[in-house]
C-alpha cells in the first residue's frame, strides 16, 4: 500500500499536458475485439485501469502491447478463453464493456458482476436487457452472466434506455456494429467519449451516426478492419488541474484538452469567479487566479452530459470550500457519492450532509492537514486537492484509486510546484 504525503500552501504555476481520457480508451480497447486486424490507439494514458484491461484481454487470448510510449496495439484474432475472471471485474467495472463486442464477434462470453468504485448501486440490467433485445441469451448463475448470441449472430433492434447510461450506450453500439440489420438507440449518452468511440469505429468501417438529440443508429456490417486513432484528452483530469490552479491561487496552462468538452465546468467557473482563457484551436485552457478577489458560491447539480458530470462534483466541492458564502451539491446519479465529505470535514471543511444525495458547504474555510483515506477515484483527487491548500502536512491513503484514472498525478503536480511525495505505507 502506498500513500501521498502533501504539504499544502504552495501556488501552482506552469504547464501540464492532459493525458488521454480514461473513459474513452477502455471502450476503444474493447472495440478492438470487433476485428482480427490491428487497432492502434495513441495518447493512451499510463493508468492502472488500462493495465488491468490489457491483462484481462491477454488472458482471453488477444495480443495487447505498448509501443512507442503512449501507443497501444491490439490484435484480437482468436478468443480461446472467453471468460472474465472475478478478480479483474472486482477491480474495474468497465470490464463489462466486453459484453457487446464479445457477443458480436465470438458469439459468447462469461462475465462476473462487475466491481469498481464504491459509489452506490451500479446495476448492469440495462446492458443485459439491451443485448437480449439484439437476440442474445443471457443467464445469471452463481454471480456470473453466461451470454451467447444466436448461431447466425446478433440482429438489429430498438433499444430505449429508461435512464441515460454511458457504458450501456457504448456496449450496444459495439454489439450492433456487427449485427444483422439496423439498431436504433434512444435516450443515448451524449458524452464526448462516446463520440470519440464512434469516430474510431467509423475508421474501422462501422456505420454509426447520431440521427437525433439522444438517438444513435447503427447499420450492422459483416466485417470490420483495423484502424489507428488518437484518444481525446481527459476532460475530468483537466477539470481537476483547473481546480488545483484556482484554489492554490496559481497560474496553470492545460494542454491537450478541447475546451468545448468543458462547457458545464466552465459555467461553474463563471459563477464562482474563477478566471480562465479557453483556446479551442490550440486545445488549451489557462487558469490564472492570483488576485485576492473572493470566489463566489454556487449550487451544483449533477446531470448527464452536457450537464455537470458526477465524476467532478467531488473535486468541485474543494473549490466551494474556498467560496465566500453557502453552496450546495446535489448528486443525482449515484446515491453514495458524497462519502468523501466526511474526510474533507476532518480537514476543517464546513460541510453538512442534508441527505445521501445533498450537501451544504459554507466557506471560505481554511483547511488543515490531516490523515485521510480515499474510497474511490474522484474522491481521491478531491482529497489531494484539499491537501494542496491545507495548512501543514496531510497523509492521503488509498491512492491506488487515484492511479486508476490519473496518469502520474504526483509527478505532474510536483512539476507545477506542489510538495507531494508517494511513500510506502
Amino acid at each position: 500500500m502506498q500513500k501521498f504525503v502533501v504539504t499544502g500552501g504552495v501556488p501552482l504555476n506552469g504547464e501540464v499536458r492532459i493525458a488521454g481520457a480514461k473513459n474513452a480508451v477502455l471502450k476503444m480497447m474493447a472495440a478492438a475485439v470487433l476485428t482480427d486486424e490491428p487497432v492502434i490507439l495513441r495518447n493512451v494514458p499510463r493508468i492502472s485501469d488500462v493495465v488491468i484491461l490489457r491483462e484481462l484481454m491477454a488472458d482471453i487470448g488477444f495480443a495487447v502491447r505498448r509501443v512507442n510510449g503512449d501507443e497501444l496495439e491490439i490484435r484480437a484474432e482468436e478468443a480461446p478463453w472467453p471468460f472474465v475472471p472475478l478478480e479483474a471485474a472486482m477491480k474495474m467495472r468497465a470490464s463489462f464493456i466486453l459484453l457487446g463486442p464479445m457477443l458480436a464477434r465470438f458469439g459468447r462470453v462469461i462475465l462476473p458482476n462487475p466491481g469498481g468504485d464504491r459509489i452506490g448501486r451500479r446495476p448492469v440490467d440495462y446492458h443485459v436487457t439491451a443485448m437480449e433485445q439484439l437476440g442474445a441469451t443471457i443467464a445469471y448463475r452463481n454471480g456470473y452472466y453466461f451470454a451467447s448470441a444466436p448461431p447466425d449472430g446478433l440482429r438489429g433492434g430498438h433499444v430505449e434506455f429508461p435512464r441515460v447510461t454511458v457504458m450501456g450506450t457504448e456496449n450496444v453500439i459495439l454489439a450492433a456494429a456487427l449485427a444483422r440489420g439496423t439498431t436504433v438507440i434512444d435516450n443515448a449518452a451524449l458524452e464526448p467519449e462516446v463520440d470519440d468511440l464512434i469516430t474510431l469505429l467509423g475508421g474501422m468501417g462501422a456505420r454509426v451516426s447520431r440521427t437525433g438529440h439522444r438517438r444513435v443508429e447503427i447499420e450492422g456490417v459483416a466485417r470490420l478492419g483495423g484502424a489507428e486513432h488518437r484518444v481525446l484528452g481527459d476532460r475530468l483530469e483537466a477539470e481537476t488541474f483547473a481546480i488545483a490552479a484556482a484554489i492554490t491561487r496559481g497560474d496553470v496552462t492545460l494542454r491537450g484538452v478541447d475546451p468545448a468538452h468543458l462547457g458545464s465546468f466552465l459555467e461553474v467557473c463563471d459563477r464562482t469567479g474563477v478566471p480562465y482563457e479557453a483556446d479551442a484551436s490550440d486545445a488549451t485552457l489557462h487558469v490564472r487566479c492570483r488576485d485576492a478577489e473572493p470566489l463566489g458560491p454556487a449550487d451544483v447539480e449533477t446531470q448527464p452530459y452536457p450537464g455537470i458530470a458526477t465524476d467532478y462534483q467531488a473535486p468541485l466541492s474543494v473549490l466551494l470550500t474556498q467560496a465566500d458564502g453557502v453552496s450546495t451539491i446535489h448528486e443525482t446519479i449515484f446515491e453514495d457519492r458524497l462519502d468523501y465529505t466526511r474526510e474533507l470535514a476532518k480537514m476543517g471543511a464546513s460541510i453538512e450532509l442534508l441527505d445521501e444525495r445533498r450537501a451544504r458547504i459554507t466557506g471560505p474555510t481554511p483547511l488543515h492537514g490531516a490523515e485521510v483515506g480515499i474510497a474511490d477515484l474522484r474522491a481521491g483527487a478531491t482529497l489531494v486537492l484539499a491537501a494542496l491548500i491545507a495548512a501543514g502536512t496531510s497523509v492521503v491513503s488509498g491512492i491506488e484509486h487515484v492511479d486508476r484514472g490519473y496518469e502520474q498525478i504526483e509527478a505532474k503536480l510536483v512539476a507545477l510546484g506542489a510538495q507531494i511525495n508517494r511513500i510506502e505505507a
